[in-house]
């Protein structure tokens, strides 16, 4: 029950909130530092998805689609008592979101940062 109105709550805000008020809460990190996380554009690509904007949603953070099933296999492994497994995989999306989050911000990358499709 909480995690359908969590759900609700959420749908609420991205489809009902941000459209109209268009206030919505800022990457702190990017506001710092001027440069992206590995989350910034997430909000855009649930938002795309909603619009069923796949390639949109995928240029707003293509890493969300590479830790979706790493994570799901990470949830297989953590339920079936395969510690060894679910810990590499969980170094694995660490890794992963490290080295976007660096790759990113760097000049030779830029088609990584959060930017509409050109």
């Amino acid at each position: 029950m909480r995690g359908a109105a969590l759900a609700a709550a959420g749908l609420l805000y991205l489809k009902v909130w941000l459209p109209v008020t268009h206030i919505h809460v800022p990457c702190i990190f990017h506001e710092l530092t001027g440069l992206y996380c590995p989350g910034c554009g997430i909000t855009r690509v649930v938002l795309s998805l909603l619009s069923l904007d796949v390639v949109q949603a995928f240029r707003y953070n293509p890493l969300v689609f590479t830790l979706i099933p790493l994570y799901t296999m990470y949830g297989i492994a953590h339920k079936r008592k395969r510690k060894r497994i679910g810990n590499a995989i969980m170094a694995v999306m660490l890794i992963l979101t490290l080295a976007f989050g660096l790759l990113r911000n760097l000049p030779t990358f830029h088609y990584l940062a959060p930017t509409e499709l050109l």
